[in-house]
């Protein structure tokens, strides 16, 4: 209607321009005729009058749901490939990887950004997944109503798996450790009794017998012995053994333990007492590393910091020499004679001292950063203090003020002696700043922390070009390696598995990260660039994927093919030029 009310205005305005005001003539219909279209073209634009676009026969975009659940034993992925297949064009959604195999192996369900891309493309979107989805909470409302789904959910039958596995880092040999793993139940309406087995390759290191509630989550702790364990990178096997379910591949996981011929750190105490029983545990808790603490109690005789059992002076004698770090409580004459340690932490006792003497300042040193933030006039006051005098290439990392007034004197120092790193604590009573808690017990635990990572550090220590960050991933997840320098841009990667080799190229982001994603199994990696590393990673079996999940979408139709977008006269370039 608009239309052809611009038409008829334009019309009559040309006529009354040519027949009113202006002479006619045999040859005025012409220029009154162009007159008119440029007027009405003028007019159109103005009002840019709009008309429906072509209806959309092409067929939907169909977005496949390429997870891990999707092929597991109780999921239906040749009927949803089928489905797919026959409503319209595929593809795959899951991760970022790119992926051109035809079996699903993606470690994730995430559907956002594959959907928001569908529909940025203006084509009608179906999705055909089992409705085991990671992110749909994420997505907009609005991207989820303009699109179909097919859902074809797993048949969730009877399931015992494995949910996660726990267990430390590193351990010497002959040392016990802890693995804590946490077992699930689906779909069984009794309790089941199973083993819990831990494995070093074909040898069992330990099991434990477990019942598990229909619907619960149990968690078992498994105490296992490292005596005869290969020293270096063991990845232990934890499985299920006596459940018959309906999906086996989460039975069982991979963890990797370092395990080492001789203690990292060693904590000699004599005699023991408080800031020896906190210096303990804080090593434990901000060490990487093993650590082995021996106590002396009564005349000669030493005890295990853990247990308190009876340990002999020559073992003792042996663990300080073959320690990377060896750390003096008190004093120990003749038990670290001969010792091999890249670092000592020295920290003879102070012995009483008349008033409270608080921490009054910590200057430029590697730990300074471990105040950072508190004031350290606000700690608790020192007992006890030994006179320490810095000499000339060495730092001062802690000072201290008797009362909070007079000269400050250095309590804490760390020098270079050669090829070792050594601090020397001056200062009783520090326990008391672990023991109040709070930012008290922060500042305490860092700067345990940034000694013992001064101590251990070496000239040649974190010159690798890349580290993995993870050894251990799921299936379908990729090993994700970390730069150390900046100017890395791309680094060449070798990947062997039981004499089959792979060549890849680490590629950094802007992040500083690179992944690779791989098969299945144990591999033994090394970066090829100038300062080239090697070192060992696993892929398990395992994945989150396995697990049984509920399903958080429903089926829906397949949206219509409507009218396409609408067109407006200002998108037509060739009026423009008629109008001029």
């Amino acid at each position: 209607m608009l239309t052809l009310l611009l038409i008829l205005l334009a019309t009559s305005l040309a006529l009354v321009t040519y027949l009113r005001l202006e002479s006619r003539g045999e040859r005025t219909w012409v220029p009154m005729l162009f007159r008119a279209v440029a007027w009405g073209g003028l007019g159109a634009l103005l009002a840019n009058p709009s008309c429906p676009g072509p209806v959309d026969s092409r067929p939907p975009l169909v977005l496949l749901d390429a997870s891990l659940s999707m092929v597991a034993d109780t999921a239906h992925w040749r009927a949803a490939d089928d489905t797919a297949r026959a409503l319209g064009r595929v593809r795959w959604f899951g991760d970022a990887r790119p992926w051109t195999d035809s079996i699903p192996g993606r470690g994730r369900s995430d559907l956002g950004p594959s959907l928001a891309s569908a529909v940025a493309l203006g084509r009608r979107t179906v999705v055909v997944t089992d409705g085991e989805l990671d992110d749909v909470s994420d997505v907009p409302a609005d991207l989820l109503a303009s699109s179909g789904f097919v859902v074809l959910p797993r048949t969730h039958g009877r399931d015992l798996a494995i949910r996660q596995v726990r267990a430390p880092a590193r351990a010497t040999v002959g040392d016990t450790i802890i693995v804590n793993v946490d077992l699930g139940s689906n779909g069984t309406a009794a309790a089941e009794s199973v083993s819990v087995v831990v494995r070093a390759g074909p040898r069992v290191l330990g099991r434990v017998a477990a019942v598990v509630t229909p619907g619960a989550s149990l968690p078992v702790r498994i105490t296992v012995g490292t005596r005869g364990v290969a020293v270096g990178t063991q990845f232990l096997a934890v499985g299920i053994e006596g459940a018959s379910d309906a999906e086996p591949r989460n039975d069982a996981r991979l963890v990797a333990v370092d395990v080492s011929g001789t203690p990292g750190i060693v904590l000699l105490a004599s005699p023991g007492d408080w800031d020896a029983r906190f210096l303990y545990r804080a090593l434990r808790d901000v060490a990487d590393l093993p650590v082995k603490g021996f106590v002396r109690l009564e005349g000669d005789r030493w005890r295990d910091m853990e247990g308190l059992a009876l340990v002999g002076t020559s073992s003792v004698r042996a663990a300080a020499a073959g320690a990377d770090l060896l750390v003096l409580r008190g004093e120990a004459p003749g038990m670290w004679d001969g010792t091999r340690a890249k670092g000592v932490l020295r920290w003879p006792a102070a012995g009483p001292s008349v008033g409270e003497w608080y921490a009054a300042g910590a200057s430029v040193s590697p730990i300074a950063l471990a105040f950072l933030g508190v004031p350290v006039d606000s700690l608790p006051p020192i007992t006890g203090v030994r006179v320490l005098t810095p000499g000339a290439g060495e730092w001062v990392g802690l000072t201290v003020q008797l009362a909070r007034r007079g000269a400050a004197r250095p309590v804490i120092v760390g020098r270079q002696v050669g090829g070792r790193r050594e601090v020397v604590f001056g200062a009783d009573g520090l326990w008391r700043w672990g023991f109040r808690g709070g930012p008290s017990a922060d500042v305490y635990r860092a700067m345990i922390a940034a000694t013992v990572s001064w101590l251990l550090a070496e000239p040649d220590r974190g010159m690798a070009e890349a580290t993995v960050l993870q050894r251990v991933v799921a299936q379908g997840t990729p090993l994700t390696f970390e730069r150390t320098s900046d100017s890395t841009v791309r680094l060449p990667v070798t990947f062997e598995r039981q004499g089959e080799e792979r060549h890849d190229t680490l590629r950094f982001g802007g992040d500083g990260r690179a992944v690779v994603w791989l098969e299945p199994g144990i591999y033994r990696y090394r970066i090829g660039g100038a300062r080239g590393v090697t070192g060992t990673a696993a892929v398990d079996n395992w994945s989150r994927e396995w697990l049984p999940r509920p399903g958080v979408v429903q089926s829906r139709a397949i949206p219509e093919a409507g009218a396409g977008e609408r067109r407006t006269v200002r998108q037509w370039p060739w009026l423009y030029l008629l109008v001029l």
